[in-house]
């Protein structure tokens, strides 16, 4: 072997050559994904549904809780305004309303309250079904409406609702009167509704009535001024409380005379206890209605009414004069007030 020879098993460097050259190692390659269609993009589902939810969710708002709302803070503080009252004041009546608690009224304002407007007021639970029925056979008989609405629902009305017509709003005032009668109490819609009620252009309840009126404050008015400030409440804008005229001046003695079974047979007991009477308030006596003379019937239904009696002729003078006719019991009345 020729040493100047290059061995075959070496390399032209004169290296050993590698038996099996292995081939260097390439790094490894993140596998190749082909390209995916672009994604459409996702539709929720449910929309209907999500709307429906959120109806639902301001109708429980509106219908439950800000009625509920409204009704337990004016069970403590006093309603600031009323719908009437801003619409009387744009239409040029004016404003004054002043709250008086109920503990500083004349309990004869309660008294001619509930003998005007509602005689079975702490009987019932905010609606009576007598008056109504009976208002209703009224109304079929033509001539004058009248109502049938209790005190409660008259006081839903005057501080949640509009005074319109309309059977939702009559909806409404059922519904707001429940909320009262539930959470208000019998003493608190009596003082609420005496302080709120319009008794003439811009004047709201009992207090700014009693000084526009009688120059006095509501825990001084007598029994007289009480029923003749209870008597306009129908039409508050057409009655007058001074020098009132022919149906005011009649039903101020009705009511005035009511008033007094009021007081006597207990039914303003659920208002609670008001202020003691004074002793001028005790002393003063009851208002008796106007005797009515009645004719008498025909015999015949064909027969026409008799003329008045003509008067009688002269007779010679008597001891004692003739007895006056007895006046009529006093009598509740449901006046032609609200819807």
């Amino acid at each position: 072997m020729n040493p100047e020879e290059p061995d075959k098993d070496e390399a032209p460097n004169g290296e050993p050559e590698r038996e099996s050259a292995l081939p260097e190692a390439s790094p490894p390659q993140e596998p190749r994904l082909d390209a995916l269609p672009p994604r459409a993009p996702e539709r929720r589902g449910g929309g209907y549904g999500r709307l429906a939810r959120r109806i639902l969710l301001w109708a429980f708002v509106l219908v439950v809780v800000a009625p509920v709302t409204m009704t337990v803070v004016y069970k403590v503080v006093p309603p600031p305004f009323t719908i009437l009252m801003v619409q009387r004041l744009f239409e040029g009546k004016g404003w004054d309303y002043r709250w008086r608690p109920i503990e500083r009224m004349s309990p004869a304002l309660v008294q001619a309250a509930i003998a005007a407007e509602d005689a079975r007021f702490c009987e019932h639970d905010g609606f009576d079904f007598q008056a109504m029925e009976k208002a209703w056979k009224n109304n079929q008989k033509g001539g004058r409406i009248k109502g049938g609405s209790t005190i409660s629902q008259q006081t839903a009305k005057n501080v949640f609702l509009w005074p319109a017509r309309s059977y939702v709003r009559k909806g409404l005032e059922a519904y707001f009167t429940v909320l009262i009668e539930t959470i208000w109490g019998k003493r608190r819609i009596m003082e609420v509704y005496l302080n709120v009620a319009e008794m003439g252009a811009g004047t709201y309840g009992v207090e700014a009535a009693s000084r526009r009126y009688f120059g006095v404050s509501a825990d001084k008015v007598t029994r007289a001024q009480a029923a003749r400030l209870v008597a306009i409440l129908p039409n508050p804008l057409k009655y007058r409380a001074v020098k009132p005229g022919k149906y005011v001046a009649g039903r101020s003695r009705r009511i005035g005379a009511a008033a007094g079974t009021v007081r006597a047979g207990g039914l303003a007991a659920c208002v609670g206890e008001l202020r003691a009477p004074t002793a001028r308030e005790a002393s003063e006596p009851l208002v008796a209605p106007k005797p009515t003379v009645r004719r008498p019937a025909p015999e015949k239904k064909s027969d026409p009414l008799p003329a008045s009696e003509p008067p009688a002729a002269p007779a010679e003078p008597v001891a004692e004069p003739p007895a006056a006719p007895a006046a009529e019991p006093p009598l509740f009345e449901t006046p032609p007030n609200s819807d």
